[in-house]
């Protein structure tokens, strides 16, 4: 099922270009039962692993921004620290059914926006102004929203670049792939040293990815981009509300499990080890 679930959504990144932890985190929760913080971890390493493949090739044909990937960085990357900091902060202090509303609410927000972007065509900047120095304010948030979540730096990043710079459409794309990667890279490594990660998973979806991505690079040109993103941001659309009535529902309902038990439920689905019940 891991590999299949890995082939999907490498297949769909392939096809769309959505990000690869905008899908994985949400699929990972609601279809394989995975805490959100393992789920935010995975996402942000599968994110790094897939973009792996794809900076290169941007690299070699001159579509990656260096100057404006720079200050992109400046504000990205201190802000998904932060963003990292923050989902431990509420996973210490045992505040699952905020996390998950909060995960809810930006894949809703994200959806949303990306939903009404859609139509809209994609163009260079008009005026043709650089105004790229307002970038690392803008990508602090974006930052810490990929630290927290694993979402949003693909969508939120290109709609920046496309309203502040000059650049052309391949430049977008090639520029804020390599952002995404970096700032997934870094997010990951903020997350493996909390230890919340499961590497087998991981290593899972990485396999069946490899195979997605592959097919999905044959058929790209065969197969229309916009019809599909927008089928697939109608479907995030729809998950990011059943985060929202899970957790409202977690919220009316009397809680049965003490703290120490939802714990050991999570440990439990994380890493396959049941711990024993404290004496």
């Amino acid at each position: 099922m891991q590999y299949i679930i890995g082939f999907v959504i490498a297949l769909f990144i392939a096809l769309t270009g959505v990000g690869a932890g905008t899908i994985t985190v949400p699929v990972l929760i609601l279809f394989l039962g995975v805490p959100a913080p393992v789920a935010v971890s995975i996402g942000l390493m599968f994110s790094a692993a897939v973009k792996l493949f794809l900076v290169p090739a941007q690299v070699v044909r001159g579509n990656v921004a260096w100057r404006t990937l720079g200050f992109m960085l400046l504000g990205g990357a201190p802000g998904v620290l932060i963003g990292s900091l923050f989902l431990k902060h509420l996973v210490t202090v045992g505040s699952q059914n905020v996390l998950n509303a909060l995960l809810g609410a930006i894949l809703l927000g994200t959806a949303s926006w990306q939903i009404a972007y859609s139509f809209r065509p994609m163009k260079q900047n008009a005026d043709n102004r650089d105004r790229g120095r307002l970038l690392p304010w803008l990508m602090f948030p974006v930052g810490a929203e990929v630290g927290f979540s694993s979402a949003g730096a693909g969508a939120l990043g290109s709609a920046a670049l496309l309203s502040l710079t000059p650049l052309i459409p391949a430049q977008v794309v090639g520029t804020d792939i390599a952002f995404g990667f970096i700032v997934s890279l870094i997010g990951s490594g903020a997350h493996w040293f909390t230890g919340s990660a499961n590497n087998l998973l991981l290593l899972q979806l990485i396999a069946g990815g490899v195979a997605g991505a592959v097919g999905g690079t044959m058929l790209s040109t065969r197969v229309p981009r916009r019809p599909l993103r927008l089928a697939l941001w109608v479907w995030l659309l729809i998950l990011g509300g059943q985060f929202l009535l899970n957790s409202y529902r977690n919220t009316t309902t009397p809680q049965k499990q003490t703290t120490d038990e939802l714990h050991r439920e999570h440990v439990s689905q994380a890493t396959g080890f049941k711990l024993p019940l404290a004496k």
